[in-house]
């Protein structure tokens, strides 16, 4: 199916088309039988969600729960996008700017509730799984970063203490000689650091979930109902689709990296998406766990600026994902199939000859001055955004749409301040994916050299 037609897209249109889907291991796992009819013919809503992601289904999800008039509209079915593809790590995280650089910009007590924020948005995804009832696949009890370098892993060892105060919980550190005993044996890692926070899970489960427990709760959820522009009438925001028109006193933007820089004018060049991958083996057998010499469930990622990170899941299928790609076309799409499945033959030499026969991308965001925004938008008054979670929004992502869902609402926030700032434009402008090639080069030569 050809991709809906908005204007203002960055990346080759084969990103945004319904088949760019194919080959994601979690469709597999959950299909959905949900109805989602296009929004059709003129209506009127108090709050008008656009994006049927994680980001858009929690802020519905805090509207429909207090009795609130909303609608969603999505190009595609909930969770098509990012939400249901990603490789299902509810962690810390949720900017690229690290935490010196964020105590040096807005301060130690912004710092220290961003910090605050990161716990909250795991918390919020834990109690939403258990109080809606989702079976999510969950597994892995905290997350474990491994060391590319031993100067990473000294490293490690230096900030494991300063780790654990931040977030007041227990952080190990793994010695090398440690990994292959604790079933974390990967070719090229030199130790690596556990943090008792965050969990795995099937993220296409979570958000059918999320998207259920809105519709429970009187949400409308519309698919196949891109929104092609968006005015001001008086008080309402008119959002134009195919198939007509919707007037929306409470406008929420929820489109993340598949964002638009006309839908609304004022995300121009505000947010810029870069590809993540994810390959997923078929099920191992005990004997090539046991060859490999990886049995652990833990959640894992390198230490490397363009990170890999990986997971063994419950049925015993190992997932791998990598980043770097910058085109989105069916010869890059091969060429960076073949990459990433040289980076996991690199990492996990005993299963070079396992199939891999899931393969797939998706859209992360980032924003120029790598820290997330949740915040007004210069759309009028009662117009709202989330974005740029920086590749962690399955918590990150859920957390800053109920709090967008509170200002909305004009409810009290748990905001840090910084991230209702006015987010930088990228040089460039609508060229800005021009950059990242330059970009990644210098993220490789500091990994080399780390």
């Amino acid at each position: 199916m050809s991709a809906p037609h908005i204007a203002g897209r960055i990346y080759e249109p084969a990103a945004y088309a319904a088949n760019s889907l194919e080959g994601c291991y979690w469709v597999q796992t959950a299909p959905d039988t949900a109805s989602y009819p296009h929004f059709d013919g003129e209506g009127t809503v108090e709050f008008a969600v656009i994006g049927a992601g994680f980001t858009g289904l929690s802020a519905a999800l805090r509207l429909a729960e207090a009795g609130a008039d909303v609608a969603v509209l999505d190009a595609h079915p909930p969770g098509w996008g990012a939400s249901g593809r990603n490789g299902g790590f509810c962690c810390i995280g949720g900017a690229k700017a690290s935490s010196a650089q964020i105590g040096a910009r807005y301060g130690a007590a912004e710092a220290a509730k961003f910090h605050a924020a990161e716990r909250a948005a795991i918390e919020l995804v834990s109690e939403r799984i258990t109080t809606l009832g989702l079976s999510v696949d969950r597994h892995s009890q905290g997350e474990l970063q491994l060391a590319h370098s031993p100067k990473m892993f000294a490293q490690m060892r230096a900030e494991a203490a300063k780790l654990s105060a931040t977030y007041g919980t227990q952080t190990d550190l793994i010695a090398p000689g440690d990994l292959a005993r604790m079933g974390l044996n990967a070719q090229g890692t030199h130790g690596g650091l556990r943090l008792d926070l965050g969990f795995a899970l099937n993220p296409r489960k979570y958000a059918l979930g999320l998207a259920q427990a809105v519709q429970a709760r009187g949400g409308r959820i519309h698919s196949d109902s891109a929104v092609l522009s968006i005015a001001r009438e008086g008080e309402y925001h008119v959002l134009t689709t195919a198939h007509g028109r919707l007037r929306a006193r409470h406008l929420l933007m929820a489109t993340n990296g598949y964002s638009s820089d006309t839908v609304p004018r004022w995300m121009r060049s505000r947010y810029l998406p870069l590809q993540s991958s994810v390959l997923v083996t078929r099920p191992l057998s005990d004997d090539e766990i046991a060859a490999q010499g990886w049995s652990s469930d833990l959640m894992a990622y390198d230490s490397r600026n363009l990170l890999h990170y990986f997971r063994l899941m419950p049925d015993r299928r190992m997932l791998f994902g990598m980043r770097g790609a910058v085109r989105w076309t069916a010869a890059s799409h091969h060429a960076h199939r073949a990459a990433t499945r040289a980076h996991f033959d690199a990492m996990f030499p005993a299963w070079r000859a396992v199939e891999t026969p899931h393969f797939w991308s998706g859209l992360v965001c980032l924003a120029r001055d790598l820290v997330p925004f949740v915040g007004a938008l210069g759309q009028g008054e009662n117009a709202y955004a989330a974005f740029a979670y920086h590749g962690n929004g399955v918590a990150m992502g859920s957390w800053s749409g109920d709090q967008m869902a509170r200002l909305a609402m004009g409810q009290p926030t748990d905001l840090p301040n910084f991230f209702q700032r006015s987010p930088q434009r990228f040089e460039l402008g609508p060229l800005r994916r021009l950059s990242l090639p330059l970009a990644l080069l210098q993220y490789r030569l500091k990994d080399a050299l780390s």
